[in-house]
């Protein structure tokens, strides 16, 4: 019978129209039976077990009468009242994953093929043990191992929502570096400050974080069995964004009774896709209590939009993309102000100043003023001392897609990779140990850096000390009396490795000639890893074998990219780490359409399979690095 099965299964459910999303959910479960139809074809006779042939032949029973139903609507619940709550609990766990792979192409035609086995690399029509190698196969394959880890963790939809919500209330730096703070507190982090000891805080077992500048943050758990000179298990990304950022003196004279605000472009924003979008402002602000003259930051957003950039139309036969000067052409207008117009002394407003000649308030925007001390509840302008404050757009993130597969945002990268990093850390955190001894002999750590877009050379950037320090000073504060803090720190990253996880490229459609075959990363398909032969990423061999393992014994999915040579490669923070602390080090992120666009584009699960083969990496890098040395 199972011979015979996909044949008959797809004859089966050939008569189905599939209108609705419960009814695309059978055709998946359809795929997921035959998938696991297949791979018993090529076992040994004596595995194909009496109990296994009912099950497939109560299922294909199951789907005929769907099939045969007048509303196939309840083809669903037929078959799973018929299906046995074990395999029913399979089936549902690998709805995501086995069929994610063969549902890609439905010519069951082999793309350029890649040493990962990476996505499309069946059709429906391929048999599963036709996937290359076996040890890459998702969970279905894999297995029993691999199975586990798969349904260990949340399935990668779970993750879906809330990072579409992250994405939309925290626009800026500030706020979402304030936004993992808030949970890793909820989560029982410890928050450290720089500029304190750590030695009596730091404990075995204990999990902490830190800040630097408010835009950067590292996030770390000491293993309960850990000792100094082992090594360190480290994610870092970045939470800038490509953005405009307004100029220590953004008043501007009024222009034909429109009201600009003075801003400067960070890395390559006021780009074409930032014109005619709605654009909200945020950031934090500096704010003297007049009592005891202390200073301190206030988060501010104002979430309607307030400002706007806008083209010229065509038919004044100057071209509106492209050639337009940042500095006169890009200037955002934020409101009205007609008064030159009137004859009363209105326009006296336009040389108004809010707290008096001098302060910082003069030097802004008067109606930006009243909006962002509004939004403070401040009345005393004067104690506004400074602020940072940058533009967004305000159009929430989104699911795209007939069937909402894709995921549509500002801001994407490289907030989506810093986002699943910290999801990764925290899941891993709260679980059992899963290492050999039974405790963790590592330390888990996430760092989350600002100023990436534009160099990283600030002091809260990657090329800053803040990474080296915090390992530094976890490697010191373990250091037993009498020993040599240097050596065992030297030791210390020599154990370590490093994921430098920043956002890639997915193949686009439209553009297939600008990718380099075998090398185009597909969405919802599993983490990239990033080759450069110039050394713009620190993928190497062995990193990438070290991944491979990872991935494996989490049951991922893995893909590879690597630019043309007659294009340009980006770069990371990657290298800059790794070289400073001498340790291993891979580039490995999620991969998205329309890198640096106001808003880009990745897979609705992307998030949530960043966050799952994260959580693997902190779960099992100890007892893999074994294997290594």
């Amino acid at each position: 019978m199972v011979k015979n099965a996909p044949n008959s299964l797809r004859t089966s459910t050939s008569s189905l129209s599939l209108q609705s999303s419960e009814e695309a959910r059978l055709r998946r479960t359809v795929a997921v039976l035959e998938a696991k139809l297949r791979v018993l074809e090529t076992a040994p006779e004596n595995q194909q077990t009496e109990s296994t042939e009912s099950l497939w032949e109560a299922s294909l029973k199951a789907i005929s009468a769907a099939s045969a139903a007048a509303n196939a609507r309840s083809a669903p619940a037929q078959i799973g009242s018929l299906l046995e709550d074990r395999e029913r609990a399979w089936l549902a766990q690998l709805d995501a994953t086995i069929t994610r792979d063969l549902e890609l192409r439905s010519d069951g035609s082999k793309p350029p093929g890649s040493p990962f086995g990476m996505a499309g690399t069946a059709g429906l029509s391929r048999k599963v043990s036709d996937y290359e190698p076996l040890s890459y196969r998702r969970a279905e394959v894999a297995g029993e191992e691999a199975a586990k880890a798969w349904t260990a963790a949340p399935a990668p939809e779970t993750y879906t929502q809330p990072f579409l919500d992250f994405l939309t209330e925290n626009s800026t730096v500030f706020h979402a570096v304030d936004y993992f703070a808030e949970k890793l507190k909820k989560a029982g982090f410890v928050k450290l400050s720089e500029r304190k000891s750590w030695t009596s805080q730091l404990k075995k077992g204990g999990k902490y974080f830190v800040e630097r500048n408010g835009s950067s943050l590292i996030a770390f758990v000491v293993g309960s069995g850990y000792e100094s000179g082992n090594g360190v298990a480290m994610i870092a990304g970045h939470v800038d964004a490509l953005t405009a950022r307004l100029k220590p003196v953004s008043n501007k004279p009024t222009k034909a009774g429109y009201i600009q605000l003075g801003v400067a472009p960070y890395a390559g924003a006021l780009n074409p896709t930032w014109w005619d979008r709605d654009l909200g402002i945020g950031g934090r602000v500096l704010v003297k209590d007049a009592e005891t003259g202390k200073i301190t930051s206030k988060l501010v957003k104002l979430n309607y939009p307030i400002a706007k950039i806008p083209t010229l139309a065509p038919h004044f036969g100057l071209p509106i993309m492209g050639t337009n000067n940042a500095e006169t052409q890009a200037v955002p207008i934020i409101g009205l102000d007609n008064a030159d117009l009137s004859a009363e002394e209105e326009g006296e407003f336009k040389n108004q100043t809010l707290g008096g000649l001098g302060t910082f308030t003069s030097t802004q925007p008067p109606k930006l003023v009243r909006a962002i001390a509004g939004e403070l509840s401040i009345t005393d302008y004067s104690s506004i001392i400074n602020w940072e404050l940058e533009l967004f757009d305000t159009q929430p993130a989104q699911l795209v897609g007939l069937e909402k597969d894709l995921l549509s945002g500002g801001r994407i990268d490289d907030k989506v990779c810093s986002w699943s990093a910290i999801e990764g850390l925290l899941a891993s955190a709260s679980g059992a140990s899963v290492s050999g001894g039974g405790e963790d002999g590592i330390v888990k750590l996430v760092g989350v850096f600002d100023d990436e877009e534009i160099g990283s050379l600030l002091r809260q950037g990657a090329r800053g000390n803040f990474l080296p320090s915090v390992v530094e000073r976890i490697s010191e504060t373990f250091t037993p009396s009498g020993g040599s803090s240097a050596n065992i720190l030297s030791q210390t990253y020599a154990n370590s490795f490093l994921i430098s996880a920043d956002v890639t490229h997915a193949v686009n459609p439209n553009f297939l000639g600008s990718y380099l075959e075998g090398h185009s990363p597909r969405l919802n398909v599993g983490l990239v890893v990033s080759c450069d032969s110039n050394g713009h990423m620190t993928t190497d061999s062995v990193s990438t074998a070290l991944l491979q393992r990872v991935a494996e014994k989490s049951g991922e999915k893995l893909q590879l990219f690597m630019i043309r040579n007659d294009s340009r490669s980006g770069g990371t923070v990657g290298p800059m780490l790794s070289s400073a602390m001498g340790c291993r080090a891979i580039d490995a992120g999620i991969p998205q359409l329309s890198m640096h666009s106001v808003r880009a584009t990745t897979g609705a699960l992307d998030p949530g399979l960043g966050a799952r083969i994260f959580k693997g990496f902190f779960d099992h890098f100890e007892e893999i690095d074994k294997e290594f040395e």
